[in-house]
C-alpha cells in the first residue's frame, strides 16, 4: 500500500488508475508522471517496488499541488471572487452555473429540482 499526501492508494488497482485517487491528478496526468518516472503502467500498486513508491511520492509532493492544498486554494479563489463582487462570485453565492450555461432548462442539479410549470412535480391526487 502506497500513501501519498495522506491518501492510501488501493492495492489491487493498476498504478495508472490508482494515482488519480489523489485530488488534483487525473488519468492523463497520472500517465505522464508514471512515464517520466519509468514505472510500468500495468503494475499493481501492491507490486510496486519501495524505491519506485518513494520516487513517486517525492515527485508528486514536489511538483504538484494536491489534496488539501489544492482544495484550500480553490476555496480561496472562490471566496476572492465573492468578495470583489464579480459576476462569477455572485453566481457562486446564488448556487447557479458560473460558466455561461443556460438556466431555463438543464440546470436541475445546480438549482435543485424545481419544476415551475403546472402539473409537473405534483403528487398524484387520491381517488375517492
Amino acid at each position: 500500500m502506497i500513501r501519498i499526501a495522506g491518501i492510501n492508494l488501493p492495492s489491487n488497482k493498476r498504478i495508472e488508475h490508482a494515482v488519480p485517487y489523489l485530488y488534483g491528478i487525473g488519468i492523463s496526468e497520472s500517465r505522464k508522471i508514471l512515464s517520466k518516472l519509468k514505472i510500468d503502467l500495468n503494475t499493481r500498486v501492491k507490486d510496486v517496488a519501495e524505491a519506485d513508491a518513494n520516487k513517486l511520492r517525492e515527485y508528486i509532493e514536489k511538483n504538484y499541488r494536491v489534496e488539501g492544498d489544492l482544495r484550500r486554494e480553490i476555496l480561496s479563489n472562490i471566496k476572492r471572487l465573492k468578495e470583489i463582487g464579480s459576476y462569477r462570485g455572485v453566481r457562486h453565492t446564488r448556487g447557479l452555473p458560473t460558466r455561461g450555461q443556460r438556466t431555463k432548462t438543464n440546470s436541475r442539479t445546480v438549482r435543485g429540482n424545481k419544476r415551475r410549470t403546472m402539473g409537473s412535480g405534483k403528487r398524484a391526487v387520491e381517488k375517492k
